[in-house]
């Protein structure tokens, strides 16, 4: 199933534009290794899902795989030989707005080199650039 929110305040919002990096989020904080985001863009929650069912499937049931992107803003579009006018188009699909740096998923509990070849299955799956990042105890 979809990840989508159970209930919006707004059912349509506008598009805006996507400028400046990621200041919150921009961190590896749950697991030991992550994905990150290198260009800014929206990822779709069936593209979220992808990701997910690639991490876990290749990790068979050994460590854990966090998502830490959600899908909240709906992207409307109107049915195709439509006239133009009457109004903007019906919700069709749940997007994650994603800036540079957004980290996109997680995983702990595993040795690197399989952290790192779950996450490049994943970013196979990314409409974005991504890179593979390891969790800094310094900070």
């Amino acid at each position: 199933m979809a990840l989508m929110p159970k209930r919006v305040k707004h059912r349509k919002t506008m598009r805006d534009r996507i400028s400046g990096l990621a200041t919150r989020g921009n961190a590896v904080s749950f697991g030991e290794y992550g994905l990150q985001s290198l260009e800014p863009g929206w990822i779709a929650a069936n593209q979220i899902e992808a990701g997910r069912v690639a991490a876990t499937h290749y990790l068979h049931r050994e460590g854990r795989v966090f998502i830490r992107i959600f899908p909240d803003k709906p992207v409307s579009s109107k049915p195709l030989e439509t006239r133009m006018g009457k109004g903007k188009g019906e919700p069709e699909r749940w997007v994650a707005v994603i800036k540079p740096g957004n980290v996109l998923y997680e995983i702990g509990g595993v040795d690197e080199m399989t952290a790192k070849v779950a996450l490049v299955r994943v970013a196979h799956k990314m409409p974005v650039r991504c890179r593979f990042v390891v969790r800094r105890h310094g900070l």
